[in-house]
């Protein structure tokens, strides 16, 4: 138990070591960083992104970019990838209302106002019981609340403030999730 605790010290004052080179500029540090971070924040894209490969890597890319950017406004008062995994979170969210309000000017609105074109998923129709395939088929506001509150931990009051939704709409967003979820796995049993 000792030894892990050292060895996390030691990852992590590499780690901030690694951050104060890429703010000075050096770019092999921030690839480092990147490095060590890629695949975590990849899964965050992909599941946010509702299993929509390309678009996940344009979140992943548009994250790191704006770490790049905001390297100064990391205060080390907590791990890097804690900042890292909020920082995309909000790009990922800032995108998605980016999307939503282009949408609205471009289509009229037929049917309900969760629905948005994500483009191709990566998500095979042969998968219907993997809950990948699940969560990503699930309408927009609802994945976000059921991948941020279960898969990522974030509480309901860290969701509104992010999404600018009420504490209310958060629990009941979770609570639709869960059932949809659920009606999936339930519906590929009896078909079976």
């Amino acid at each position: 138990m000792a030894a892990r605790r050292h060895d996390e010290a030691a990852s992590h004052a590499t780690e901030l070591d690694q951050v104060e080179k890429a703010r000075g500029g050096d770019q092999k540090a921030f690839e480092q960083l990147y490095r060590s971070h890629c695949s975590r924040i990849y899964a965050l894209c992909w599941r946010l992104c509702g299993g929509d490969r390309s678009l996940a890597e344009d979140m992943l890319q548009e994250a790191f970019v704006r770490a790049w950017n905001k390297l100064d406004q990391f205060r080390g008062e907590s791990r890097f990838a804690t900042w890292l995994h909020r920082l995309t979170v909000n790009v990922i969210l800032s995108d998605k209302r980016v999307r939503a309000r282009r949408l609205k000017r471009e289509t009229a609105l037929v049917e309900a106002v969760e629905q948005t074109a994500v483009g191709e998923r990566d998500v095979s129709a042969g998968l219907n019981r993997d809950l990948e395939a699940a969560i990503a088929g699930l309408p927009e506001r609802a994945r976000t609340v059921l991948v941020l509150y279960d898969i990522e931990g974030y509480r309901h009051r860290e969701i509104a403030r992010m999404t600018g939704m009420a504490v209310g709409s958060s629990k009941a967003q979770l609570h639709r999730a869960r059932a949809l979820v659920r009606k999936v796995f339930e519906e590929s049993q009896t078909s079976e």
